[in-house]
């Protein structure tokens, strides 16, 4: 099994008390990561699912008494799945309040539920992780540096899903992706708000994963869907609520010429950004291998940080005149720009981000350097 990076700081948090939450998208290991936790803790340790008539039954009663019957002699309450459970948040905060010698860990692969449900109740009691799939500062714990490097196209085509991961064909890797797309994701946005239209948030993520790297327009992405911007824009919050896509702000601060109106988006993992186009050429038979690359780079990094517990803000650059940085990144008031790069040109940094922007820093990421980028 691959050890996630949460899991010791997931440990040194899972005390009385507090509930750590655990957010994630379906199939990226949860489930397999609350049966190592459970391997490494010492005391009784009840793991029940949020699925089960009899768990919501208990969880959801808001009676203290309940409550006390359903945990009494165990020391740590895992909750799988906790978002299928009415009132979860109330009742963990009743729990904490009434039992408050248990530690409590509850899953959630629909992160626009659960926190509505759990957030404001435990205000200042709760840990929240987000895991994603498999972030190569994990994968690099089971393979060498040239079988890394060997794997990269792998990654940039089939993504870090674990068990795309552990799939052991291309045949294996696009069945394991299609599953995902239509078993998992899709179910999790139609779940979260009663929605019916799949062929919709199919055909929007379509037009998303053919412009990875290019600002987005509402209004262009209705007009493509014969919808409203503002129902395409609820449909991207809800993407993104699911971990499936994550949006970037475009940056200015100085030059009046610098443009800001539209989001960009990625994808999280490049395999499901793929099996949505039906697209699993190699990078030498692809016109948007630099897109691929982009994303990739992109959403590594920003796993990277995470688990770093770097906390980043993230931007593009880009000018009217259409000078841009593919990321920027601010962090304790330092600029540093990234320019993705597949093949090994070479780019400099736009002049008017230098002296507009004095002491930022400025790297081109290719597959030279890509490794210090996403993993050190």
């Amino acid at each position: 099994m691959i050890a996630r990076i949460i899991e010791e700081q997931i440990l040194s948090e899972l005390k009385p008390s507090v509930v750590v939450c655990l957010f994630g998208a379906r199939t990226t290991g949860k489930t397999t990561l609350l049966q190592s936790l459970r391997q490494k803790i010492k005391g009784k340790i009840l793991l029940v699912h949020g699925q089960d008539l009899t768990v919501q039954e208990a969880l959801s009663s808001q009676r203290s008494n309940v409550l006390a019957r359903f945990v009494s002699g165990f020391d740590y309450l895992f909750v799988d799945e906790a978002q299928y459970i009415p009132n979860i948040g109330q009742n963990l905060k009743l729990l904490v309040d009434t039992l408050p010698k248990i530690s409590t860990l509850v899953t959630g692969s629909a992160a626009f539920d659960l926190r509505n449900k759990v957030g404001e109740p435990l205000v200042g009691r709760s840990a929240n992780f987000h895991l994603y799939p498999l972030a190569q500062a994990e994968l690099s714990q089971i393979e060498s540096d040239l079988d890394t490097r060997n794997n990269l196209q792998d990654r940039l085509l089939y993504g870090s899903y674990p068990q795309v991961v552990m799939a052991s064909t291309d045949t294996a890797k696009k069945t394991q992706l299609g599953r995902i797309r239509d078993g998992y994701l899709l179910k999790d946005i139609l779940d979260l708000d009663n929605l019916k239209d799949s062929l919709f948030i199919f055909n929007l993520l379509r037009l998303i994963a053919f412009q990875i790297g290019h600002d987005v327009s509402y209004a262009e992405l209705a007009t493509s869907l014969n919808s409203h911007p503002k129902t395409v824009r609820r449909y991207l919050e809800l993407l993104e609520k699911t971990f499936v896509i994550f949006s970037v702000s475009g940056f200015s601060r100085n030059l009046r010429k610098e443009y800001t109106k539209t989001p960009r988006y990625y994808f999280w993992d490049n395999g499901i950004r793929n099996t949505l186009i039906s697209n699993f050429n190699a990078p030498n038979l692809r016109d948007d291998i630099g897109q691929l690359w982009e994303n990739y780079c992109v959403s590594e990094r920003r796993k990277r940080n995470a688990y770093k517990n770097n906390f980043v803000n993230y931007f593009y650059w880009r000018t009217y005149d259409q000078k841009e940085i593919d990321s920027l990144e601010e962090q304790d008031g330092i600029l540093k720009g990234f320019e993705m790069k597949w093949g090994k040109a070479k780019s400099k940094a736009p002049l008017d981000f230098l002296r507009s922007y004095p002491g930022s820093g400025y790297k081109v990421i290719n597959k030279d350097t890509y490794l210090d980028f996403i993993n050190s």
